[in-house]
Parts: C-alpha cells; structure tokens; sequence
C-alpha cells in the first residue's frame, strides 16, 4: 500500500519533491527538443543538490535588471507595468544564449506598495530617483525594546496592530481594531469593524482593494510568462523565503542597533522571542512549501557573518534558532538554500550538521577552498564570482576566475556556478555570457 505523506521519512519526502521537480504537473512543453531539455536540465539540478556529479557544472546567471536596461527602460518603467516587463525579458530570453529564462518575477509591483504606502524600502520614483537600478532599506526601530512581551505573548496579534500599521500606511486603521482573539461573542462583533466606520478606516479598505487587484494583475501577466519558461524547457525549482529569527527580528522589528543592545541589556527576553518566531517561520514556510509542492526554501543570512558578532554571541543567539528552523524544513524533506553574506570562513564547520544533501551554500566572500574542502561531501556549495568582476570586469578575466572556481570546486559534483550575489546590478550580458561559457567548457564531467 502507498505511503501517505505523514507516514513517510524525510529521505523520502525529498525524493517525492525531487519528483514534482521533474515531473510538474499541468505542463504542456512546447515540443519534443524542450522536454527533452527540461529533463536534463531538471537532472543536473538534482544531482548536484544530492552532491552528486551531474553531466556538467550548472550555473546560475545574475542576470538582475539586465532586460530591462537592454530594452531601454528604467527600473520604475517595468516595476509600474507588468506587461513592458514581460516584453523585455521575452526579448532578453529570445536573443541571449544563457542555458537559462529569466523572469520579472524577482521585482515587486510599485503601484502596490505605493497604494500600501510601504515604509521599510525606498524604491524608484518613491523615495530614491527614477533612475536608480535597485532599492534602498529603511533601517529603524520597528518595534519598541519593551515589547518583546507582546511579540512573545501572542505574534499574529503584534503583527496585524503593532508591527504592520509602523511599516504600511495603509494598514494604520488596523492599530485601533480589538485583538481578534478578544472578539468571542455576539457584544464583542463591533469592536472588528469599529477602526473602518471612520472616513479614514474606509479609505484604507478601498486602497486595499485597489492594491488586490494591482496585485493580481502583475501575477497573471508574470505569472504567465514564468510558466512559459517551464514550457519552453526550464525547471523552476518551486518553494519559499525564509529568515534566521535573528534577521527576522533584528533587519525588520528592532533594526541592527536595537537588536544588538538587546543581547546585553535584555537577552533572555531575546532568546525566547527568538524561539517563538523560529516557531512562526516553520509553520509558514513548510505551508508554502507544501501548498506549491515547493523544493527549496531561501534564506539570506544577514547578521551571522563572520566580523559581525562574536563566535559565543554566534552560538548562543543566531544559530540554535536557524537550525531549529533547518531542522523541521529538512524533515519535511525540504532543501534549505542559506545565502552567506559577506564571509562565513569562521561558521561553515559548525553548521556541517545536517544529513547529506539537505544544504545548499551559496558563498559572497567566503574561501571557496575551504568550502569545499569542510563542505563538498555533504552539502550543495555555490558562488562567489564577484559582483564587481561581473560588473566592471573583462570577459577574459571573468572566464578564468570562473575556470579556477570550477576546478576548485566541481571534482565529486554538488557545485553550482554562481556569482556572490544572485542579481547584481549593473551585470554586463558579455561576462555573463563568459561565466556560461566557462561552465560548458571546463565544467563537463566525464561520462559514467
């Protein structure tokens, strides 16, 4: 009799989402050559996932916003209308031989946040000029020293009236609502609406509205043309973004500086709201994952580099609450892809504690010798072409540094060609092309 899913191990659960990889479901290729492609592209992926030798070395290309410069427009051109946005990367997939398709699926709409009135980032033509390529975070205090009780208490509640009226305008109305939890009984039904009787209460659910069907409009035209890719031969590893809850609480609650007095002033505090948000990450990334028969789950790892506290502060406050996340997204036969910002040289060993084949690195800075070298048997390792190089750099000289990394790294498989950043602004199509080109000449392995 057939498993059920409750029934089966984590080794097999990631087999099953190795499946769904390689054989998605509802995909109507559009001819015989770009199935063939899917699956070998969809193999490669997999082998090097299980650190495996895959028929070459794979690669991943920061193409960025790339397209859109190409076609002549600006970034607030193709974050304010979908469908210029899908017409300049259906361009760039049409006239460039990078072995991969690329969407505009890694940029937000911006009449969303601007109808949102999202306060966290800046972005063009809000806050930063027209013509600026990329965003710009708002650091502060989102949350106050002295309510770690409140977030620990009960974080939904702390999300929907505290946290979200400080970082969306819109969402202000929703500070004067009655806790949801308090709303039992039939005395108890005026205190939902009560914030939306005011004329300010009522605008902010129409821009609501306005903002769901903004959104829903950038998902059907963006959403269409990533299923074209997979049509057209390229496996989409489905999944979800996750945080350490450190960076959860210390890039977006109480910013760099707040989090860091915390640690003296207030730990014990810390550490519990650390658990409780490990608790809120797994349950929503393991239902994102599991809703799209998702694969990989991202995390960028933000303030655990090396420089950027001690290797006690380390032990104690940022890595048992990520590995407790780890732990349950690998369980569930989940991949988890960590982005090591900055250097991990001092990290990397400690972290080597999880069954072989649930980790894929990709490395910015870090010793990719090392990497290998502490990691290459067990893990999937990635990066770190620079993004300067990409950027300013010769083609020549980022086809070599792409060969020494290669040779460095691919013996025994699990390698991913990759630059140290997975959209780097400013790429230039020529050294993209050398860092694929790199890959199909130095990066085959011999055939079994």
């Amino acid at each position: 009799m057939e498993k059920t899913w409750d029934q089966m191990t984590a080794l097999e659960k990631r087999e099953q989402r190795f499946q769904w990889l390689l054989n998605p479901e509802g995909i109507k290729f559009a001819n015989k050559d770009a199935e063939k492609n899917f699956q070998v592209r969809a193999k490669r992926l997999v082998d090097v996932y299980k650190v495996q030798e895959p028929d070459r070395v794979p690669v991943n290309v920061p193409v960025g916003y790339l397209p859109a410069r190409r076609a002549g427009l600006t970034l607030h051109d193709v974050m304010n209308d979908p469908h210029k946005a899908v017409a300049a990367w259906k361009k760039f997939n049409e006239e460039t031989d990078l072995d991969s398709f690329s969407t505009p699926g890694i940029m937000p709409s911006a009449r969303v946040m601007d109808l949102m009135d999202y306060k966290l980032y800046r972005w063009p033509g809000h806050g930063i000029p027209q013509d600026v390529e990329g965003f710009q975070f708002v650091e502060g205090e989102y949350m106050n020293p002295d309510e770690y009780d409140d977030l620990i208490r009960d974080p939904s509640d702390f999300w929907l009236r505290t946290y979200l009226p400080r970082v969306f305008g819109i969402w202000e109305p929703f500070r004067m609502m009655a806790s949801l939890t308090n709303i039992t009984e039939i005395v108890h039904f005026n205190g939902l609406l009560m914030p939306f009787t005011t004329p300010k209460g009522r605008e902010a659910l129409a821009r609501l509205g306005q903002a769901a069907e903004a959104l829903d409009e950038w998902n059907r035209v963006v959403g269409t043309y990533a299923r074209r890719g997979m049509e057209l031969g390229f496996p989409m590893a489905r999944g979800a973004f996750g945080k350490a809850p450190f960076d959860t609480i210390g890039d977006t609650l109480r910013g760099t500086k707040g989090i860091f007095f915390d640690m003296y002033r207030q730990p014990q505090k810390l550490l519990k709201a650390l658990d409780v948000v490990a608790d809120v990450s797994i349950a929503s990334i393991l239902s994102s994952m599991n809703a799209s028969r998702g694969l990989v789950a991202g995390f960028p790892l933000h303030k655990g580099a090396d420089g950027w506290m001690s290797e006690k502060q380390f032990d104690t406050f940022y890595w048992p609450s990520l590995k407790k996340v780890i732990d349950a997204i690998v369980a569930e036969g989940g991949l988890v892809s960590l982005f090591a910002e900055g250097s991990y040289d001092t990290r990397i060993e400690k972290c080597n504690v999880f069954p072989k084949g649930s980790l894929i690195w990709l490395f910015d800075k870090s010793d990719m010798t090392h990497a290998k070298k502490v990691l290459g048997k067990t893990c999937c390792i990635s990066g770190n072409v620079p993004a300067s190089l990409i950027h300013a750099g010769a083609p020549a000289e980022v086809r070599e540094y792409c060969r020494k990394l290669i040779e460095t790294c691919a013996p025994g498989g699990g390698y991913i060609l990759a630059a140290g950043n997975n959209d780097v602004e400013g790429a230039r199509l020529e050294n993209l092309q050398a860092m694929v080109e790199a890959a199909r000449e130095y990066g085959v392995y011999p055939k079994k």
